[in-house]
């Protein structure tokens, strides 16, 4: 009888307790990591129990870090509200650049473009990316001079983009599209002419078809869309004049490669996987550069 009635006095204490944010407020609810007493509007639901807004802000719990039950995408970035901001902003600056050449003319185009080494007037300096204008390997990838090129670059960025970007998070997205544009650039500047000049987003956008092809078949979609639509646009880049397949061929290998390394690396080794797959890609990417520099010069 004693052990009862203590039992029952040392429960009763316990309900009497206030909650230690609003001590005007008696609670029988405790936080299930530091017991703290806590009321109702304090308590914050976790896996087991109840925890206190102190507990909560200092970690999630379970041993990780706070942010580590946030939701993440498929390659392990974090979800965003708006998946299309990013494809927004590349669209952006493709138009701005495309309304700055239509304004100053042949001059930008000129000091923009991608091209291994020429003159760009009769009487001008030998330019190019193996005069040290690097450069040129990434804003030529912003650069379009026909209505209808930008046109089409524009629309395949709408049409790949945003899924791409959901899927993968912002930053890994951001990877993907400029070092496949890097990557088609590189290429042409490895085996094409050197005078041959060369510009726009294609070689990035080939890189989002490779990117999409290999998550519909991580996800076990349909493919034939997705392939049909590669197709059509490889013939066109084959059978079209004036058209770099170097850039297309080149970006879409480097967009794929780029993809299977985010959306395939184990989960426990994922971060260092990507790592090395950017700094792999950026790598060979630097190493063409150099060697198509060393033959020009």
């Amino acid at each position: 009888m004693t052990d009862q009635h203590g039992g029952s006095e040392g429960r009763a204490e316990r309900s009497a307790r206030h909650c230690y944010r609003h001590p005007d407020q008696e609670t029988g609810i405790t936080c299930t990591r530091c017991d703290r007493p806590i009321c109702p509007e304090c308590m914050i639901s976790a896996s087991v129990g109840y925890q206190c807004p102190e507990c909560v802000k200092g970690g999630s719990g379970t041993g990780h870090a706070p942010t580590a039950n946030r939701p993440r995408t498929l390659a392990g970035g974090s979800v965003a509200a708006d998946p299309r901001l990013v494809t927004k902003v590349i669209l952006a600056l493709n138009v701005a650049l495309f309304i700055a050449v239509r304004a100053r003319g042949d001059a930008l185009l000129d000091d923009l473009l991608l091209f291994g080494r020429a003159r760009t007037e009769l009487f001008g300096p030998v330019e190019g990316v193996a005069e040290g204008q690097w450069y040129r390997l990434f804003s030529s990838m912003f650069l379009h001079q026909e209505i209808w090129h930008i046109l089409m670059n524009m629309l395949g960025l709408w049409f790949l983009g945003p899924p791409l970007e959901a899927a993968l998070g912002r930053l890994r997205f951001v990877g993907l599209y400029l070092l496949s544009g890097l990557g088609g650039g590189a290429l042409t500047y490895l085996i094409a002419a050197p005078e041959q000049p060369s510009l726009g987003a294609s070689g990035a956008i080939f890189g989002l078809f490779g990117a999409t092809a290999v998550l519909m078949r991580r996800l076990r979609y349909d493919m034939r869309p997705i392939l049909v639509l590669l197709g059509i646009n490889l013939v066109f880049t084959f059978t079209w004049s004036n058209i770099a397949w170097e850039a297309h061929v080149g970006g879409l290998v480097a967009g794929a490669l780029l993809a299977y390394a985010m959306v395939h690396a184990p989960r426990e080794r994922r971060q260092l996987v990507q790592y090395a797959a950017f700094g792999g890609m950026l790598l060979v990417i630097v190493v063409m550069c150099v060697i198509r520099t060393a033959q020009l010069t």
